[in-house]
């Protein structure tokens, strides 16, 4: 059995190495979509609550509530295989969390891209709202993300992808990293 989380700030590429994996038949447990689902829960868009949503949760019912939604359905998916992939932790909590649910068997990933390198990618996907459309910058995106403890969860990895060269590149290196392990990537760590 294998866990393998993802951590990183927005447009680092957590999303693109989650694809890598539903491309090799890895299930992907996306905490996002935790939190989408409890925006639709509470009456309220996606698109424009959930930091707002993902903040309350956290203050309802602790650092690591995300991480505890999320611990049934990597269960459910490990029943159908012995890799899943846990796309975008953000909080050290939550890879305590993780580590005390699965012990060696968890893997955490950080993903690393410098902020203007993510700004022209988030630009480009033209899926995150802009400041115009009442959204978030970048900036107070990963302010917030940072305040979740995201930097001490990337502190926390096995491995470090610093993702700053071509997309194939990327996917190559997440292949392998899925399909032979830590060892076999050549990396920060």
């Amino acid at each position: 059995m294998r866990v393998i989380g993802t951590v990183g700030l927005p447009g680092s590429g957590k999303s693109e190495a989650a694809a890598v994996a539903r491309d090799l038949d890895i299930p992907v447990v996306t905490m996002g979509d935790v939190i989408r689902q409890a925006c639709r829960d509470r009456g309220l868009d996606p698109a424009t609550h959930h930091g707002e949503v993902a903040k309350a949760l956290r203050e309802e019912n602790g650092p690591a509530a995300i991480a505890e939604r999320s611990l049934p359905i990597i269960r459910e998916a490990l029943e159908d295989g012995d890799t899943v992939v846990v796309d975008g932790i953000r909080s050290d909590v939550e890879v305590e969390r993780f580590r005390e649910a699965f012990g060696e068997d968890f893997e955490l990933l950080s993903i690393e891209a410098p902020q203007e390198v993510r700004a022209e990618r988030l630009d480009l996907r033209g899926r995150d709202a802009s400041v115009e459309e009442g959204g978030e910058s970048l900036e107070d995106r990963d302010e917030r993300e940072l305040g979740f403890g995201m930097g001490e969860a990337m502190a926390m990895a096995d491995y470090t992808i610093a993702n700053t060269d071509s997309l194939e590149a990327f996917h190559d290196r997440v292949r392998t990293l899925l399909t032979e392990g830590l060892a076999a990537v050549e990396g920060d760590r």
